[in-house]
């Protein structure tokens, strides 16, 4: 179904079971669980899919060691129970998104005797937790064999360290699976869709007025049942409902930068295990880069938040205390920033301290709102607020909650070294055809044999993205504007600023011919891409 086709569907609509208001990992998430449990169900973003929080996260499908320790030093069973949730929810993410997520060791460099035992305890519980869903086992390094598995770590007084696994995931390619898969099993999805007011009826919410960000055109959409799924936003959407909603959502920034290859061997991750005000941080090999985050400050809501100088230097300083190399600002390939929605005190000085689980409430009038929690438990927020939507709406489901046990789009039929047959089918180069492989899954040959129709040239010398990618990025991803491509379809916008901006223009010139774009259209285009990236042109 195109864009314009389901924008007509949505205008003639007979009233919907659920609207969901958010296309990031809650919403996509929702979405997909109240189509397959049968209910009609259309989920509307005002931006791009996943522009926000849920692109800009730290690729990685975890329990959280963090909250581990201080489950443990603090005694506290919410953080306990949030862990064990997050280990299941990562064995689930995993199986059912293969193509775009994949088990990574960690190794965590020790410079003090008495830490070896203290974390070699904590990780073997950490593994005793994911139960079945395990995906790897802690272990001791000696000083040797840390160095071995990560050579750029500092060796002076370097004792040894602990070796454990988490996931790492696509964050913005999961998110578009999610809302393909959602719309193949009949929710209406677009993108650019804002809600400008929630409508009403005997004094309940009742739906919402939509406006197409792309024409301009406008109406209302009925539903039996809204859900307010907008993550750092929440509260506006509340507040649409009761201007005097109080706040419920903190946010914090969360910052990363990325390094060339040679700061993060190919297949090994690094947790740097305190920082000087008591956090974490992570050196992760990513798309043939090293992908360092994050910091963890109070910030206000905004869109499209920026990293500042001072967090950039937080992230260098801490790399260098740890690496035998030292990163400077030339290393930088790229920078982003994102915002957590925390449910906790607007007031916290300290962020770090807030749980991340999710909440769950509805209004006197009806709106039901999901805020908090973290991307890897993003289908148990979903099962919880559709079981709640059911209960609080009077919605009657054809089946009970499915997506344990189902496959996003691409990962059905997904094999893990089908990407050698893929480059010899079609004649790629491996580095190209790996990368098919793992962003499409068992569809990367739709995107092949576009290639072989002349659109199999690099949109950059340095990097994997063909052109074909973008012609299917609008036909079946739902890509309206170019960044939508470089940012999240492709995460090139993610990996290389430089390479970016050198890309945009061919970019820009598919999508013209394949959207009608004229002139003027493929300049704001630049602009915008220039925008996203902070850099003037």
């Amino acid at each position: 179904m195109t864009r314009q086709e389901t924008l007509a569907a949505l205008m003639q609509q007979e009233p919907l079971d659920l609207l969901v208001i958010g296309g990031g990992a809650t919403g996509c998430g929702i979405a997909l669980d109240a189509a397959l449990r049968g209910l009609k169900v259309a989920m509307v973003e005002k931006n791009d899919l996943a522009e926000g929080t849920s692109s800009r996260s730290t690729k990685l499908v975890h329990g959280g060691v963090r909250y581990l320790e201080k489950a443990v030093k603090h005694l506290d069973r919410r953080q306990y129970a949030l862990v064990r949730e997050g280990l299941r929810e990562r064995g689930i993410l995993l199986k059912n998104a293969p193509h775009l997520s994949t088990p990574l060791p960690f190794v965590i460099p020790l410079y003090r005797w008495i830490d070896i035992p203290l974390v070699f305890s904590g990780l073997k519980l950490y593994d005793l937790l994911a139960g079945k869903l395990g995906i790897g086992h802690s272990r001791f390094l000696s000083r040797a064999r840390c160095l071995e598995r990560f050579a750029m770590i500092k060796a002076r007084g370097l004792k040894g360290g602990i070796l454990y696994y988490d996931g790492q995931f696509n964050d913005a390619r999961m998110a578009v699976a999610l809302a393909i898969s959602a719309r193949e099993h009949g929710a209406l999805v677009a993108n650019h869709l804002e809600v400008t007011a929630l409508a009403r009826e005997n004094g309940r919410v009742a739906g919402a007025r939509l406006c197409d960000r792309l024409s301009g055109s406008q109406w209302t959409l009925r539903a039996r049942g809204v859900i307010n799924a907008t993550g750092p936003f929440g509260d506006r959407v509340r507040q649409m409902d009761d201007p005097e909603a109080a706040p419920i959502i903190t946010a914090s920034s969360g910052i990363h930068i990325v390094l060339d290859k040679r700061f993060a061997p190919p297949e090994t991750a690094l947790m740097i295990p305190r920082t000087e005000d008591g956090r974490v941080l992570f050196v992760i090999p990513w798309q043939g880069h090293a992908l360092i985050g994050t910091t963890d400050d109070p910030a206000e809501i905004t869109e499209h938040p920026r990293a500042t100088d001072k967090e950039i230097e937080y992230l260098l300083r801490h790399v260098r205390e740890y690496f035998d190399i030292s990163p400077g600002r030339d290393d930088i390939r790229a920078t982003w920033s994102g915002l957590r929605p925390l449910v906790g005190d607007p007031g916290a000085v300290d962020s770090s301290n807030l749980l991340r689980d999710h909440l769950i409430s509805m209004s006197a009038t009806g709106l039901l709102t999901i805020v908090g929690g973290k991307w890897t438990s993003y289908r148990k927020m979903a099962e919880d607020v559709v079981d709640q939507a059911i209960k609080g709406f009077d919605i009657h489901a054809l089946r009970p909650c499915q997506t344990h046990r189902t496959p996003v789009a691409g990962g059905s039929a997904f094999h893990p070294e089908a990407d050698q047959q893929l480059a010899r089918n079609y004649g790629l180069a491996a580095d190209v055809a790996l990368n098919l492989h793992r962003s499409y899954g068992d569809r990367a040959s739709t995107v092949a044999e576009l290639a072989t129709r002349g659109l199999g040239r690099r949109l950059d010398p340095a990097h994997p993205w063909i052109e074909a990618q973008v012609l299917y990025a609008v036909r079946e991803e739902m890509a309206q504007h170019a960044i939508d491509v470089l940012a999240r379809r492709l995460p090139l916008a993610l990996v290389d600023t430089a390479a970016t901006l050198r890309a945009a223009p061919r970019v820009i010139g598919l999508m013209r011919g394949e959207l009608g774009w004229d002139e003027a259209r493929c300049v704001l285009e630049l602009d915008l891409v220039s925008q996203r990236l902070n850099i003037a042109l």
